[in-house]
């Protein structure tokens, strides 16, 4: 009998996603579920980019180029440079979704074997793709305890060696919501330039900062042009997750010839999410302005409420939106199931990301949950009163 391949064997579950099949149970036991797993807004996608797509005067649906469309990449980058970040449409590949710019860049950069540093807990499928791509995740562990601030440059510079090839960072953060400072993009700077490494940063939550924090991108920075890597998205940026449209963003050329090759290979981005994206950089700066209030008063919302419960710690969020919480509890995988499973509260429970799928080191996280702050207050303040139910009945 043929059997799969190790790689695939060795490729994780989305912590974010395996426990779907017990999230359809309770809809057919007719729970109410308040899905706090996942980073899907409910915030309406930009009316401009919708209309953009109903009255489309295409006749052929046909293939666009490899790097995405001309006129799309330009509008790109007068973004970026509104957003201090000075690029040409050129140092732009459009890729199916930002995850696509992820497994371009690892491919582009690193060969079987290579390493690349990632501080954790990190976005889960950093080791999907890193698994796709025959790439050593090495982490440096950043704690709940110091809010998930960047861990010293001695952490980082005792895991280099001959096989590192970058240094990848998610900024603001994915789960943790810690957003980067200046000073911290610049010590991380120095240590790809002295160390001859990438830095490769995924950007998607940008505009998503609060309390008068601004966001600092890699390439703001200027000693970064030959080493930073920007991991763009629209999904988060404009509530449009099923677009599937992101982009790859350097100004070293040889990176952005090596990774058209692997864009030349599956041909091209989709014709009607790029025109909708592209329709989507005329957002108005109203419609952030009111996304980000609304997020920060869920973050309050949901933070405070959680702080209430004995034995949970959260960690504070100056960006994105999702946070770690550690639950006293010894196994987070066990407690969400059990959640779905076997316990509501008049009909209702809730549905939990387990943390250990957000880092590679093991036995880390275990007791730890990622919560996606992307419903309504109303909800949020209920679910939290379910999960201090569920903590006080439940038993390991």
């Amino acid at each position: 009998m043929p059997t799969v391949s190790h790689k695939g064997k060795n490729m994780p579950e989305s912590p974010i996603r395996k426990l779907v099949p017990y999230a359809e149970k309770a809809y057919k036991a007719n729970k109410t579920v308040y899905h706090l797993n996942i980073g899907q807004p409910d915030i309406k996608s930009p009316e401009i980019a919708m209309e953009a797509v109903a009255h489309h005067h295409l006749e052929i649906l046909a293939y666009t180029r490899s790097e995405g469309s001309q006129e799309y990449r330009e509008k790109i980058a007068d973004y970026y440079k509104k957003n201090n970040i000075a690029v040409e449409a050129n140092d732009i590949i459009v890729t199916t979704g930002g995850s696509e710019a992820l497994l371009f860049a690892m491919g582009s950069i690193a060969d079987a074997g290579d390493e690349i540093i990632i501080p954790e807990p990190f976005y889960a499928n950093y080791n999907g793709f890193a698994t796709a791509s025959d790439v050593k995740i090495v982490p440096v562990i950043s704690k709940i305890e110091d809010n998930f601030a960047l861990p010293p440059i001695s952490e980082f510079e005792k895991l280099i060696t001959p096989k590192t090839k970058a240094i990848l960072i998610c900024n603001p953060g994915n789960p943790t919501g810690y957003l980067y400072s200046k000073e911290e993009i610049q010590t991380l700077a120095k240590i790809v330039k002295k160390h001859d490494l990438f830095l490769v940063a995924d950007e998607v939550y940008r505009e998503f900062t609060y309390d008068g924090y601004k966001h600092y991108s890699i390439l703001e920075e200027p000693s970064l042009a030959e080493n930073g890597i920007i991991i763009d998205s629209v999904s988060k940026r404009y509530s449009m997750c099923g677009a599937r449209i992101g982009c790859l963003v350097s100004k070293n050329k040889q990176v952005i010839a090596t990774a058209l090759k692997f864009a030349q290979a599956r041909l091209s981005p989709p014709t009607f999410a790029q025109i909708a994206s592209e329709a989507a950089l005329q957002t108005p700066q109203s419609y952030f302005n009111e996304v980000i209030t609304e997020y920060q008063d869920r973050r309050n919302t949901l933070v405070a409420a959680l702080k209430a419960i004995p034995g949970v710690q959260v960690g504070e969020p100056k960006g994105a939106f999702y946070c770690i919480v550690q639950l006293p509890i010894k196994n987070s995988d066990a407690f969400a199931q059990w959640l779905l499973e076997e316990f509501d509260d008049n009909g209702e429970t809730i549905m939990v990301a387990p943390a250990a799928g957000f880092y590679s080191s093991p036995g880390v996280g275990l007791n730890q949950v990622r919560i996606a702050y992307v419903l309504k207050k109303e909800s949020l303040i209920r679910a939290v009163e379910i999960l201090k139910l569920a903590l006080q009945k439940y038993k390991d």
